[in-house]
């Protein structure tokens, strides 16, 4: 742990927050006897600190910018792709807590695990030094760069909801369209339509993924 906390540039007072953040769920549920609790409550905590920050940031750091660009240069520094390089930034796959399925199916490359956890992390650094910490890591490792370095990772959903709300009276949604795969390997398949008609398909390891991947179809199919 001593060398995660060295990456991150941040000692902890409470060593089991930073423990927490590790654990996902395959390995609190192989050790439910012992007490363990998977690292997702601080992952929802993490994702909204991280977006607080970010949001924060870039309000302050470019006053002319339009919200419609704000959201997007936001979009593109807290999604999956820009967590995943923090997590191999700390090489974090060499310190997350898997269940033996999750693990021997690659587990710790997975990018939908380490973007949450990378997410937990920043949570428990916020409960264990307060906003002050959690904002100096945001600043080390995601404001610190260029948002056109992720622009391979731009957020369609957020760019396709902007497309369709040209004209009024829209309506777009996401639907799980299938599963697959062993548990530790599924692949998540979405429908996105508009107004009922289906305009895109996606897949994806997480379903934040698929929807995604079914918006970047959508967005080519409403283009051509």
């Amino acid at each position: 742990m001593k060398d995660l906390e060295e990456r991150l540039g941040y000692t902890f007072e409470n060593k089991k927050l930073l423990e927490g953040a590790l654990y996902h769920s395959s390995y609190a549920n192989e050790n439910r006897g012992r007490g363990i609790e998977s690292n997702e409550r601080l992952e929802f905590l993490g994702d909204a600190v991280l977006g607080m920050v970010v949001a924060d940031h870039l309000y302050r750091a470019h006053p002319d910018m339009p919200e419609g660009e704000l959201t997007r240069t936001r979009a593109a520094l807290v999604c999956e792709g820009s967590l995943v390089e923090v997590a191999k930034l700390l090489c974090l796959g060499d310190y997350l807590k898997l269940g033996k399925g999750e693990s021997a199916g690659g587990g710790r490359n997975r990018p939908s695990i380490q973007a949450d956890a990378v997410e937990a992390i920043l949570a428990a650094v916020y409960l264990d030094g307060g906003i002050g910490s959690a904002r100096k890591l945001v600043q080390r490792f995601i404001l610190s760069r260029n948002p056109g370095d992720v622009t391979e990772n731009r957020d369609y959903k957020t760019t396709l909801q902007e497309l369709v709300q040209r004209d009024g009276g829209q309506e777009l949604s996401y639907r799980l369209a299938g599963e697959s795969g062993p548990d530790h390997d599924k692949r998540f398949t979405i429908e996105v339509t508009l107004n009922g008609k289906v305009i895109g398909h996606g897949e994806g390891h997480s379903k934040k993924e698929g929807e995604q991947m079914a918006a970047r179809e959508a967005i080519r199919n409403l283009e051509k």
